[in-house]
């Protein structure tokens, strides 16, 4: 296989603007918009190597708060690909979660997820087999990649999470 079929750019924020490489939208979603302890705010960070995306967020909240990052898949057929693959890290200064979710919602809604654990404050790459998703959906019509912080497995409720490079891989294990 080359390298253009074992990889698909889903969203490397390097334009600086709206939508991702595949044409969908994307932007930052909360639980409860009339809680002002919660929130979600998505800008891009120009950094040595093109931008990044930031993601500021609040779920420091008496009622139950979780939010993040949706981002439109455009009924994607990724069934050729074995890895969801994204480069992370966390604000040093600003503060943030050591742990966040990750959806893939498939055109019929069906949902599955992971947790990603071990963010730094250091950019990393994470890779996550497709065959580690909870609840697996429809790998053929993918509508929709969701990050969510949420309340009761974040590590700092407050923060900032910088995002890039979000693709599918097939690596072949």
């Amino acid at each position: 296989m080359s390298a253009a079929s074992t990889e698909l750019m889903v969203a490397d924020f390097d334009s600086g603007h709206k939508p991702n490489n595949l044409g969908g939208e994307f932007g930052c979603w909360i639980k409860d918009p009339g809680d002002p302890m919660q929130g979600c705010i998505e800008s891009f960070d120009r950094g040595a190597n093109g931008n990044a995306l930031r993601i500021i967020y609040s779920v420091d909240s008496d009622k139950p708060a979780f939010g993040g990052l949706w981002m439109r898949l455009q009924n994607l057929d990724a069934a050729k690909f074995d890895t969801l693959a994204l480069r992370v890290k966390g604000d040093a200064g600003m503060g943030y979660t050591k742990v966040f979710k990750v959806e893939l919602k498939d055109a019929m809604d069906v949902g599955s997820h992971y947790y990603v654990r071990g963010i730094t404050d250091q950019w990393q790459d994470i890779t996550i087999p497709l065959k580690d998703f909870e609840g697996m959906a429809n790998p053929r019509k993918l509508k929709e990649l969701v990050l969510v912080i949420e309340d009761t497995t974040a590590t700092a409720k407050r923060g900032v999470i910088y995002l890039d490079d979000v693709r599918f891989t097939k690596t072949g294990s």
